[in-house]
């Protein structure tokens, strides 16, 4: 039966730059890389050397601590050079396209007949098994260990998020045969979040799954606000969560035996000229991608969205889960006395000389400014507004900055991820890394209790 998860703490950030309902299939582009940074947690081992020659959905590498994890190339061609930084750590593996997409064929499969093993051996070998990720630590899943349940959050609530309705539209198919080799990893159940108020949704009229309706400002279309409110992370627990792009590539490797690595992304922002929805294949370049639509003049690109996203530049490349490329204006310009005056350009929850609050459909265009600099921690309040958990969201901060295990436990790091806390970053006033923090604090967590 389907549960309906309406929260009221949370803040919607509204920008200028929301990606106009049109698509546009741009050219395949010439570079591509393969980042293992993409991957938290993964220590690569390389299997396609300097001048190998691969087709889409061959191995380039795998993880060391599970050679069953591999990570393919998005596209076919050879593989030109591996990157690497401080003491030879793996920083990108780039391919050169040849023009054509060749894929590996893993050969089509008929999900109702296949058992867990088989679902997950085929997932293995096209290397899809990177799409599935877990909580705790929001890594790639283990898959030595069994998940009580399984999620997907089907509406994307940051600002200028990509359209999922749109994005996915005609890939219904492709999607109830992912998530029908899904409910075979589990012994639970799989739960799939809509809009309340989506009346397109391909997710509408899945069979084998428990979908759920959801409302409330941002962050409800984080799967870690669901699965609070759908089955909590207990210790010793673990669940499994895929996106909904994801999905499509997962479900096509059954319909088709191709891994096709084409995504179909949001160009938003202020700095884009006229931002818009195009298709191109993960790991492509920044620039082949933004070239004709970019104002390239004073501008930050974020590889993601603005909240959790990672700036990139031009000759960077999509993340590996990436669905949307934002850019807003850089913010390398001060204000005199701006800390001192009424402000009725910028957002803020607080009602201290700022006046947002009056125009709550308006939206803005705003830079990359902190307008403040790093300081201590200033006990506010502020965070517990935006933060529909039910957790301290201050007391795990500092949990983690001072590494202790116990109270990281008791006050709910299992439940979390880094994007959980991007708007108390937002909005924080000590300009704290609250992301990284949370990061960190994980892979603590990680690499002492396992």
């Amino acid at each position: 039966m389907s549960k309906d998860i309406r929260i009221k703490k949370g803040l919607n950030i509204k920008l200028v730059g929301e990606a106009e309902q049109m698509t546009t299939d741009l050219p395949l582009g010439s570079l591509f890389a393969v980042k293992p940074d993409d991957f938290h947690g993964v220590i690569p081992k390389i299997l396609a050397k300097e001048g190998t020659e691969v087709k889409a959905g061959e191995a380039l590498f795998y993880d060391k601590s599970d050679e069953r994890i591999l990570f393919p190339s998005p596209v076919s061609g050879k593989v030109t050079e591996i990157v690497r930084g401080a003491r030879r750590k793996v920083l990108a593996i780039k391919v050169t396209a040849n023009g054509k997409q060749e894929y590996k064929d893993f050969g089509s499969k008929n999900v109702d007949s296949l058992s867990e093993q088989e679902v997950k051996d085929h997932l293995f070998a096209s290397g899809c098994w990177p799409f599935i990720k877990q909580r705790p630590y929001d890594v790639v899943a283990n898959p030595n260990q069994k998940p009580k349940a399984i999620f997907v959050s089907a509406y994307a609530s940051a600002p200028l998020a990509t359209d999922v309705d749109y994005a996915l539209k005609g890939k219904e198919q492709a999607i109830q045969t992912a998530l029908t080799a899904l409910t075979k990893l589990t012994d639970g159940k799989v739960h799939v979040s809509i809009a309340k108020n989506a009346t397109l949704s391909p997710f509408k009229e899945l069979k084998g799954v428990e979908t759920h309706k959801i409302s409330g400002p941002h962050p409800i279309g984080n799967v870690s606000t669901q699965i609070a409110h759908i089955d909590p992370i207990n210790k010793g627990e673990v669940v499994w969560v895929v996106t909904p792009q994801d999905l499509v590539v997962i479900g096509e490797l059954f319909l088709t035996g191709k891994l096709n690595l084409t995504r179909t992304i949001a160009l938003t922002g202020s700095k884009f000229t006229k931002p818009q929805y195009v298709t191109v294949v993960a790991g492509a370049q920044i620039g082949a991608i933004t070239k004709d639509y970019l104002d390239a003049d004073n501008a930050r690109i974020i590889s993601g969205n603005i909240l959790s996203g990672k700036q990139v530049t031009e000759e960077g490349f999509l993340g590996y889960y990436d669905n949307q490329i934002t850019s807003i204006p850089e913010g390398d310009d001060y204000e005199f006395f701006g800390w001192n005056k009424p402000v009725f350009n910028k957002i803020s929850p607080s009602r201290a000389l700022t006046f947002s609050w009056l125009s709550p459909n308006k939206k803005y265009d705003l830079n990359t400014n902190t307008n403040g600099e790093h300081r201590a921690f200033v006990v506010t309040g502020s965070y517990e507004e935006v933060f529909p958990l039910d957790i301290y969201p201050l007391q795990l901060l500092k949990a983690c900055m001072y590494k202790d295990l116990d109270e990281m436990e008791g006050l709910g790091a299992y439940e979390i991820a880094p994007e959980d806390f991007a708007l108390t970053e937002f909005i924080c006033v000590s300009k704290q890394p609250h992301q990284k923090i949370i990061r960190e604090g994980l892979d603590l967590m990680r690499a002492e209790l396992g």
